[in-house]
């Protein structure tokens, strides 16, 4: 013994002799890190105790053993990487095909029931590739193609990187080979400490993980994707099956094998990891074992109000309702326990399929399923059995808890509850705060029409239960007067209330009430003492309004009093587009006829009048836009005599709500438009005639004299048509203040325009008939 320790020690020295000039020249760095820092001074122990003044620190890398100086010696295992192995017949994803009993729930639901778990294997990987990151258990066995990387310092520096050979042993240079197959994880460290211990005292060593095996298994049977995979030698059969895609259509989830050695060493119920998490039948994969998944044992459909609807796995003969609601969820908070349907199928039967109803309650929970069966729980009847509605022209619908002898005064205490949101709002909205601000959010041309619109106004003469009547379920209508309610509670309008009743609240927009019962409103402007808006009555009329309004001023002048209302309006615009509609299919079947007409023409002559009937198309589809934007004002024209003054035979007319009274100063010119050498507004001057102004304008060479009209400032007009014949010319009216004379253009009276015109009769009944005012004359003249 003690010859040996002597040479070993005079070798180890001569080495040392020889590499001390090449100290910091050769330096290892396999894991991107420089070699251990050692001191030139340093004294390397040598084994068994042994020094010498001369001996160098020794470092063992992959590839050399040096002591931190020039020459190495190069050592045994090379440590190469093992390559990331790859699966066997994997192939790639596609689309599950659905299984018979999936395409029977189909076609008897109408939707595609998935398969209970199939979507956990949704994102399966189409390749497969050995885990290398993953933390190792202290339990994990060694075996041929793990990965060790060694570092150790002290005596001695190591940093080597070695991988278990076939042999379940690594080569360390100048330790040795040390044996690991089967060695645990854990205890991997100690063993390699120990095999350097023996030869160097010491040294602290450190032992970690690189690339671990990869191991082979079999997956056969009802998979996804059948085949051979290599995967991690840390890889369990939940993983391994994620891998390969799982259970096909038909495959079972509730009875997968793992066998090894020709026996099933363990059986795995899917559904319970993927509803519970449960992984207590997972086992780790070792190599050549074979995942067997077999056909399933049967299957039925959970449909209806259940949390997961799919179709579910039986796992043996007594799996019961109870236990595929718990894998299912539960039932949500809208199904209905006490109905549900169990659709069965015998196929030994004469009538293969039966349907039975029972109660989710603890016996049916027990009933036992079998193959083929559908049960199909139905939702609860979102029907409230203590409940009263309230809703209309109301602050807030609402359904209110039914009270014993609860009355419509006990849905309804006050009358702001039938403060509408959106009289609130209106109310709110009337002003608004800030700093150089108006306080008003009103426009100041509309802020004088909406004044008394600042509540929904309530129909108080009529209000509605509906009540339905459970034993024929027909509606039944209890009208009563709303306005009793308040006024004498203990009448017969306070109306006792049954659970289900429906209280309806109407407003005068929702049922319009007789004029006497609305409040009216009317804004009268101009030429009287105290303009403003009023609030009149049914049996006021425009007399009683300027009245009110303290009379007309001496300027005011009666004539010219406009008028306007809102539901006259609305009428006076849908006259006004079935007008233009109308004007514009008379211009279509032009079209038609000159295409007819174009037929029995030579080639020249259709060209020639083709382009003019285009030209004439265009100009009147050019004046029918215009014609279009027409704005109808909703305005009355009284007729009045011109030359009556007195207020006092203004019509007795009944007064609206929203209804106006403009009555304008008398003014001093009138107005000459149209195919004029000079568009003006002359001074008026008493018992002036028509043929007076077009002396003053001058009347242009294409000025259409037959049909002058002259638009009167009360909104009426005046043409040669309604004159009569009987009368003579239009020239010889005679003119008001205010008046506008409109001198037309002529027109070819072969044109499409011209056909319009003809459909149209005449611009001035166009204009009478709907009342547009000077508005329209001016829209038409551009």
């Amino acid at each position: 013994m003690f010859k040996f320790n002597k040479s070993f020690a005079v070798v180890v020295m001569a080495v040392a002799s020889i590499a001390a000039s090449a100290q910091d020249t050769n330096k290892s760095d396999l894991f991107n890190q420089e070699p251990f820092a050692t001191s030139n001074q340093g004294v390397g122990a040598l084994p068994n105790g042994l020094s010498g003044g001369t001996a160098r620190k020794i470092l063992i890398t992959n590839g050399q053993v040096s002591e931190l100086g020039e020459g190495a010696i190069r050592g045994g295992a090379g440590g190469a990487n093992v390559p990331h192995p790859q699966n066997v017949g994997v192939q790639q994803k596609s689309p599950v095909e659905p299984s018979e009993f999936q395409k029977f729930i189909a076609e008897n639901t109408g939707k595609l029931l998935p398969i209970f778990g199939a979507e956990f294997f949704a994102n399966a990987p189409s390749t497969f590739a050995p885990i290398s990151n993953a933390p190792v258990p202290s339990d994990y066995p060694l075996g041929p193609g793990d990965e060790l990387m060694i570092r150790g310092w002290g005596t001695i520096d190591v940093d080597y990187r070695a991988t278990i050979d076939r042999n379940g042993t690594i080569s360390i240079p100048t330790i040795g080979n040390v044996p690991l197959a089967g060695v645990k994880a854990g205890d991997a460290q100690n063993v390699i400490r120990a095999a350097i211990a023996r030869l160097y005292k010491g040294v602290t060593v450190n032992v970690t993980f690189g690339q671990l095996r990869a191991i082979t298994v079999y997956v056969v049977g009802e998979a996804n994707r059948p085949g051979t995979y290599t995967v991690s030698s840390l890889s369990t059969l939940v993983t391994a099956l994620f891998s390969s895609g799982g259970p096909n259509a038909n495959g079972s989830m509730r009875h997968v094998e793992v066998k090894r050695g020709g026996k099933a060493v363990a059986e795995l119920d899917l559904y319970s990891f993927i509803a519970k998490g449960d992984k207590s039948a997972d086992i780790k994969l070792q190599d050549g074992d074979t995942i067997y998944i077999p056909p399933a044992g049967g299957f039925v459909a959970l449909v209806g109000k259940v949390n997961s609807p799919a179709v579910f796995e039986l796992k043996n003969t007594g799996e019961t309702i109870e236990s595929l609601l718990d894998f299912a969820g539960g039932l949500p908070i809208v199904a209905d326990p006490r109905r549900a349907f169990l659709e069965r199928i015998d196929p030994n039967s004469s009538h293969p399929r039966t349907v039975e109803e029972f109660a989710l309650n603890a016996d049916g929970l027990k009933r036992v399923l079998k193959n083929g069966d559908v049960l199909n729980v139905v939702s609860i009847t979102p029907d409230f059995s203590n409940a009263v509605v309230l809703r209309g022209n109301v602050d807030q619908p609402v359904r209110a808890p039914f009270k014993s002898g609860m009355r419509v005064s006990d849905l309804i205490p006050s009358k702001e509850y039938l403060l509408t949101r959106n009289s609130v709002k209106r109310q709110n909205n009337a002003i608004v705060t800030g700093e150089n601000e108006k306080d008003t959010r009103e426009r100041a041309d509309t802020i004088a029409s909406r004044i008394g619109g600042l509540v929904d106004e309530i129909n108080w003469d009529y209000a509605v239960i509906e009540r339905v009547n459970r034993s024929d379920l027909k509606v039944q209508l209890i009208p009563f007067n709303l306005g009793n309610v308040f006024t004498n509670p203990n009448g017969p309008d306070n109306i006792q209330l049954q659970p289900g009743d429906t209280v309806t609240i109407f407003s005068q927009n929702d049922v319009a009430v007789p004029m006497a019962k609305r409040q009216v409103f009317v804004r009268v402007e101009g030429e009287v003492n105290v303009p403003g808006v009023y609030q009149m009555t049914r049996s006021d009329t425009l007399q009683t309004l300027l009245a009110k309004a303290g009379g007309p001023t001496s300027s005011a002048y009666m004539f010219g009093t406009a008028f306007y209302r809102e539901e006259v309006r609305k009428e006076q615009e849908a006259n006004l587009k079935r007008a233009a509609d109308r004007f514009e299919a008379q211009i279509r079947s032009a079209e038609s006829t000159q295409a007819a007409n174009l037929r029995g023409m030579s080639q020249t002559d259709a060209a020639a009048a083709t382009a003019q009937f285009d030209a004439e198309r265009a100009i009147a589809e050019e004046r029918i836009a215009r014609f279009r934007k027409l704005q109808p004002t909703g305005r009355i024209a009284f007729g009045l005599d011109p030359n009556d003054n007195s207020f006092a035979h203004l019509p007795q007319m009944s007064l609206q709500n929203g209804d106006r009274l403009v009555v304008p100063p008398r003014p001093a010119f009138v107005n000459v438009f149209g195919a004029v050498n000079a568009e003006a507004s002359p001074l008026w001057k008493p018992n002036t005639r028509v043929n007076d102004y077009l002396t003053i304008a001058g009347v242009s060479d294409d000025a259409d004299m037959d049909n002058i009209f002259v638009l009167r400032v009360d909104g009426t007009v005046v043409s040669a048509q309604s004159q009569g014949w009987f009368f003579g010319k239009i020239g010889g009216v005679e003119i008001m203040p205010g008046d506008t004379i409109v001198v037309p253009e002529k027109l070819d009276r072969q044109t499409a325009w011209s056909k319009f015109i003809q459909g149209a009769r005449d611009w001035t009944q166009v204009l009478a008939n709907f009342g547009l005012g000077a508005a329209a004359v001016k829209t038409l003249r551009n």
